[in-house]
C-alpha cells in the first residue's frame, strides 16, 4: 500500500465489526472503502477495551449486545476480503480474546487479515505475540508515543512489521483535543529502523489529517469520528471521501 501510495498519505478508516448488527457492519465496511480508504482497521468487540474511549467503547458494547462472537467477525473479514482483495485489513483487539481462542492467528490469517494490534499487550510482553502472528502469516503492529523510552522504542521498531501505531496524545481515543502530531517521535522511529509510522488518535478532521502527514507520517487512522457517524446514521462514504482528499499534496491532488 505504502509503496503504491508513494508521497500521497495513506488514509485508514476503522470500524467496529458487528456494529450495530452483522449485515450493517458488512454494508459499512464497504462504504469506506466507496470513499476513498486506503486500509481498514477493524476493532473486534471486547467487553473492556481499555485503550479506547467512550465511543468505540459504545460501538464494542451494542456489538456484542447483538451476538457477535469473534467467530462472526472472521466470516466479516473473509466475506469482505472476497470483495476487496487488494484493500490491507488490519485488527484491533484486546489479549483477552486472542489467548481464550485458540489459534487466534491462524484463523486471522485465514480470513484474510493482513496485521494485528493488541492494544493491552504491552512492548516488554509483545515478543511470543509477534512470533506468533509472523508464523501464521500476519504482520505484527505496535503502538508508540512521545513519551516511548528509547530501549522500548528500538523494541517496538524491532517486532512491529506492518506500519507503527503512533498515538498522538496521551490517554484513550476519541475526537477531541485532536492535530496535534509529534514530529520527534517520527524521527526517532526512523532513527530506529521501524515501519512506516501511522498516527491515530484524534484524526476527525481534514486539518488533522494534513497536520500528521506534515509531522512525518505516512499515514493516519481515524476510528471514533466514524464510529459516531456510523452510530447517527451519517454518510460515511462521503465522510471518509472528505478526510482521504486531505491526504493528497499538491502534485498528486492534480
Amino acid at each position: 500500500m505504502f509503496d503504491r501510495l508513494g508521497d500521497e498519505g495513506a488514509f485508514g478508516a476503522f470500524l467496529m465489526l458487528g456494529d450495530p448488527g452483522l449485515e450493517t457492519s458488512a454494508s459499512l465496511l464497504d462504504a469506506v472503502v466507496e470513499g476513498g480508504a486506503d486500509m481498514v482497521e477493524v476493532g473486534i468487540p471486547f467487553s473492556d477495551p481499555v485503550a479506547d474511549g467512550p465511543v468505540i467503547q459504545a460501538a464494542a458494547q451494542r456489538a456484542l449486545a447483538s451476538g457477535v462472537r469473534v467467530g462472526d467477525c472472521f466470516d466479516l473479514i473473509a466475506r469482505f476480503r472476497s470483495r476487496h482483495p487488494d484493500v490491507p485489513v488490519g485488527i484491533l483487539t484486546y489479549a483477552n480474546l486472542v489467548v481464550a481462542r485458540a489459534g487466534f492467528m491462524r484463523d486471522a490469517a485465514e480470513a484474510g487479515a493482513d496485521s494485528l494490534l493488541i492494544a493491552d499487550v504491552p512492548a516488554l510482553e509483545a515478543e511470543r505475540f509477534a512470533l506468533e502472528m509472523e508464523q501464521a502469516g500476519v504482520e505484527p503492529v505496535l503502538i508508540a508515543a512521545a513519551n516511548t523510552p528509547e530501549p522500548t522504542l528500538n523494541q517496538i521498531a524491532q517486532l512491529s512489521k506492518a506500519y507503527t501505531y503512533c498515538v498522538s496524545r496521551v490517554g484513550i481515543t476519541g475526537t477531541h483535543a485532536g492535530g496535534e502530531f509529534d514530529v520527534g517521535l517520527v524521527e526517532r522511529l526512523k532513527r530506529s529502523g521501524a515501519p512506516a509510522p501511522v498516527f491515530g488518535f484524534g484524526i476527525s478532521k481534514p486539518e488533522h489529517v494534513r497536520a500528521a502527514l506534515d509531522a512525518g507520517a505516512r499515514g493516519v487512522i481515524c476510528g471514533s469520528a466514524i464510529v459516531d457517524l456510523v452510530s447517527r446514521g451519517g454518510d460515511v462514504a462521503t465522510f471518509v471521501r472528505t478526510l482521504k482528499n486531505s491526504t493528497r499534496n499538491e502534485s498528486t491532488a492534480h
